[in-house]
């Protein structure tokens, strides 16, 4: 996949796992980059849970991705949450 692919991957599953998990006050491209992080995270755990990561540009991609995106969400919410002491 190239970079094109995975700009337009990242931006899919980074506002999926944004609407998901109801992150608010995020611009377009930190949701980017939530989404690039997701599908590296995404694909780097499906590699080693069922040996196949991402592969090319498709819904499987984007499905690996939103996983791995909402999974950052949700840890990065844990965190700020402890943070602030609630």
């Amino acid at each position: 996949m190239g970079v094109i692919g995975w700009l337009v991957v990242g931006l899919v599953a980074g506002v999926l796992a944004k609407a998901v998990t109801g992150v608010r006050g995020t611009g377009c491209l930190l949701t980017l980059v939530i989404g690039i992080l997701g599908g590296l995270i995404g694909g780097f755990l499906f590699q080693v849970v069922v040996g196949e990561g991402i592969g090319g540009f498709g819904l499987r991609s984007i499905l690996v991705a939103f996983l791995g995106a909402c999974l950052l969400l949700l840890v990065f919410s844990g965190f700020a949450r402890r943070r602030d002491g609630y």
